[in-house]
């Protein structure tokens, strides 16, 4: 897959469990290698392990999704706050004054640098991890799924949270999730992923308007209250052991299916402004006249 993010932009990546999201966030983030490919940050290429590059490494960070495992139990709140900043080699009072403003950008008082994880809520832990990625200044944050965990009300309140820090520093946002109604307010565009490839890319208001890939309709149609009945689809959920040796790996599930899609897997091109699907009957009037199955969209909901 290849894709690119701008300054002040967000990408929202989505698809169903399974579909190598979070894969993609540690690659991203250099938490796992990868075989082949690059990722480049102002053109140069963090895949690479030279110690040139390793400086390069703080501007893009990470906001994992489980905010309880990401935080060190043994660990008070000002500990895993000033450890980022002690490997750096930050003097200890600059480090107590960029903990204070971290602090309070997320809206958290600095009586709670005494406690420990246990004794935060879930969105207060939560906001402890976006600040303490702000430490280090980033210019990318990577999101896997930073509300999964939360209630709600909480997942509101860290979502406008997200939206101000960026709309305040022009950070430029991966934001991988699998809850619709979280990418289309914190989204500016959408890449739709299906078992380990980008299927669908483009503006989140032309993707909510004309979805072009089967796949993407189902997503759509899986928000609660919001669905539409475009796609019949086979209730199968998506896991590795789908993938096809040939043609395109959607094919079992989809409704659209002739024999060119079992044999040759469609490229991503270009249908629209900055629109790319890759199905071979993305244009047709096949995809807008298809229906949703009602278990097909209980079961991606389910999943």
């Amino acid at each position: 897959m290849s894709f690119a993010i701008e300054a002040g932009e967000t990408l929202a990546l989505v698809g169903e469990s399974g579909s190598g999201k979070s894969t993609l966030a540690k690659a991203a983030i250099g938490l796992v290698p990868i075989s082949s490919g690059t990722i480049r940050l102002d053109g140069v290429d963090l895949a690479q392990r030279h110690r040139s590059v390793r400086a390069l490494r703080s501007r893009m960070q990470m906001v994992f999704q489980d905010s309880g495992s990401a935080l060190n139990p043994l660990q008070t709140i000002q500990r895993i706050l000033e450890t980022p900043l002690k490997i750096r080699g930050v003097p200890r009072p600059e480090r107590l004054a960029r903990i204070a403003e971290a602090l309070e950008q997320v809206n958290l008082p600095t009586s709670i640098l005494t406690r420990y994880p246990h004794a935060l809520s879930g969105g207060q832990k939560q906001r402890v991890g976006i600040a303490r990625v702000l430490l280090l200044k980033p210019e990318i944050l990577v999101l896997d799924e930073p509300v999964s965990s939360l209630d709600i009300s909480m997942q509101a309140q860290v979502l406008n949270l997200l939206a101000d820090l960026q709309d305040r520093h022009r950070f430029a946002y991966l934001f991988i999730s699998h809850d619709m109604r979280s990418v289309n307010f914190l989204s500016d565009r959408v890449a739709v992923l299906y078992l380990g490839r980008i299927v669908e890319l483009a503006d989140r208001a032309a993707l909510q308007a004309n979805p072009l890939h089967p796949y993407t309709r189902l997503l759509f149609e899986s928000i609660p209250g919001q669905g539409r009945r475009h796609i019949e689809l086979p209730s199968t959920e998506a896991s590795g052991t789908e993938t096809a040796n040939t043609g395109c790996r959607f094919h079992k599930r989809c409704p659209l299916v002739t024999s060119l899609c079992r044999e040759i897997e469609p490229n991503l091109h270009v249908t629209g402004h900055d629109h790319f699907v890759a199905c071979h009957h993305a244009q047709t009037e096949q995809v807008a006249s298809a229906r949703v199955s009602r278990r097909a969209v209980n079961d991606l909901r389910a999943i």
